[in-house]
């Protein structure tokens, strides 16, 4: 038996088959490339499933967190905007109901100017004769009527306004008119006390008077608020001008000769202190320049400054005899000139009270708007910022995820590759970065990333060259063993040709199967060190 018989004898079936072509390596890379993918994501999910509510706010993506970390001070601001917005919704509908005080001032107004010549009007007759018929009473009595109709359905108005107090006010207003009947009969019916009735209709009249400024104080306006407190000192000058004209046009009417008792004189006096105080702080709310503008038709005017004189001259003690002598309807006449003047300048106020009304309503709704829009604007920007900078984050986190993924599951694992099957120094290992260079923390977390994967490829290069190098001395060492072992089987293939002895032969022949097996040892250093071992099987065992 040939050396080459007994090597087929030992190696036999190891050898490969002619139709294997290595497809096998390939679907076995395909699987390693699945497997590991499987590892990587199978890693996370059971990071997550290992008794972790995915609830739990660590376990949140970045988008959320960001999403809840701007919602809180989203909303915040959206409340106290609202808030704001609704303030000023809520001042710009209480000036939007406050439309209608300047038009219940002019009917307060009105009515009480109303009230107060039929009052003065009525001294003289009603003192001289208790003539309730006379034309001018009657005139003056239902112009009074027809105004307190339409002064109660202007305060109607009012009725249905969500004023705190408003309808309080209103009844007692409406309670005090009620009274007005009772005025009419007992007017002027005791010429000793002139001031009963009066008073009588200072009531009434000084209820409509302060009821505008009370309505005002419930709106809250500062503006209102001065406009008609101003209207009321004045409105109560002209009532204190108004009663002593009723004053002095009883006391010329008094039957038998005019003439004023002790506590109607007194009671006069007071009148002029009133109305100078009413003035003086009419001056003081309103300015001293403007309340000098708006008087400034009752001055050197001739009429008023004899009616003003007339006036301190009776309301003296014993005055009314003194002074010279004249009808109550010359007095009326004369003391209306003043009434009429300060009339006029209370209907402006009362127009003033209107334009700053309107005014303010306007200015309330253009703040509810500016607010509305400011407080949109403000959320608009603040939510487009904080988008943007969580996209910018959003955006370098999902490069860096994009990549690390990349890196793991196809970049590393076919440079290892490739560096197994080809020469180390040969095969390009610059590592590309990840395309996030921005100096933040996530910046920092991918150029780290970037020196880990410098560092991995490094030590799979060294690992390659360190395995070529391996391979080289099996191949080296085998080649050399080879070279020895095939000398010594020729050798013995020529003893064991020439041999004749039986036992020499058995002898060589063992001695040819130990060389066999020994380059069969060298062969398998060359197939682990990736070299071809030269010889193949070309026939079927």
């Amino acid at each position: 038996m040939t050396g080459a018989a007994a090597d087929r004898l030992t190696s036999g079936g190891s050898e490969p088959e002619p139709g294997d072509n290595g497809s096998g390596a390939d679907s076995a890379e395909h699987a390693d490339k699945q497997s590991r993918r499987s590892r990587l994501r199978g890693t996370l999910n059971r990071r997550r499933a290992t008794g972790i509510s995915r609830f739990a706010m660590r376990n949140w993506r970045i988008r959320t967190r960001l999403i809840a970390l701007l919602l809180l001070p989203v909303m915040v601001a959206l409340v106290l905007g609202g808030l704001r917005v609704q303030t000023s919704l809520e001042n710009s509908r209480q000036l939007a109901q406050m439309k209608d005080l300047a038009d219940l001032a002019r009917k307060a107004t009105n009515l009480a100017n109303a009230l107060q010549t039929e009052r003065d009007i009525s001294a003289g007759p009603l003192t001289a004769r208790q003539d309730a018929t006379d034309p001018e009473v009657v005139e003056a009595r239902k112009n009074s009527d027809a105004l307190s109709k339409a002064f109660n359905a202007s305060a109607d108005k009012f009725d249905e306004l969500d004023l705190a107090g408003g309808k309080t006010l209103l009844l007692q207003v409406r309670k005090d008119l009620n009274q007005l009947t009772a005025a009419r009969t007992n007017a002027y019916r005791n010429n000793d006390n002139i001031q009963a009735t009066i008073t009588s209709y200072d009531v009434m009249i000084k209820d409509l008077i302060d009821i505008i400024q009370d309505l005002a104080i419930t709106s809250n306006s500062t503006e209102l608020i001065k406009t008609t407190r101003a209207l009321r000192q004045f409105s109560l000058a002209k009532e204190a001008t108004s009663m002593q004209r009723a004053l002095i046009s009883a006391a010329l009417a008094r039957p038998g000769q005019p003439d004023l008792i002790a506590s109607d004189e007194t009671f006069g006096i007071r009148l002029q202190g009133n109305e100078d105080n009413a003035l003086a702080n009419f001056t003081a709310i309103y300015g001293e320049g403007e309340a000098r503008a708006k008087r400034a038709q009752m001055s050197y005017n001739q009429l008023i400054a004899d009616s003003d004189r007339f006036t301190k001259a009776v309301l003296n003690p014993n005055g009314i005899q003194q002074a010279e002598s004249r009808s109550y309807k010359d007095w009326y006449d004369a003391a209306s000139a003043k009434i009429t003047a300060e009339r006029n300048i209370e209907t402006s106020l009362v127009d003033d009270l209107d334009g700053k009304a309107q005014a303010l309503q306007s200015d309330a709704d253009t703040e509810a708007l500016i607010n509305a829009a400011l407080v949109a604007i403000v959320l608009i920007v603040a939510i487009a910022g904080a988008a943007l900078m969580a996209r910018s984050m959003v955006r370098s986190l999902t490069r860096l995820q994009t990549a690390a993924e990349d890196v793991a599951e196809r970049r590393l694992p076919e440079l290892v590759k490739t560096l197994s099957e080809s020469d180390p120094q040969d095969v390009d290992v610059t590592v590309e970065p990840v395309g996030v260079d921005s100096a933040d923390e996530i910046g920092h977390v991918a150029h780290a990333f970037d020196m880990v994967h410098r560092e991995a490829v490094r030590l799979a290069a060294e690992q390659a060259l360190l395995r070529g190098n391996i391979n080289a001395m099996f191949t080296n060492l085998s080649r050399r063993s080879q070279g020895l072992i095939q000398r010594q089987l020729s050798l013995i293939s020529e003893l064991e040709s020439r041999e004749a002895d039986p036992d020499q032969l058995a002898s060589l022949f063992k001695l040819d199967h130990l060389a066999t097996r020994m380059r069969r040892n060298g062969e398998n250093l060359l197939v682990l060190a990736g070299e071809d071992p030269g010889r193949r099987w070309t026939r079927p065992v």
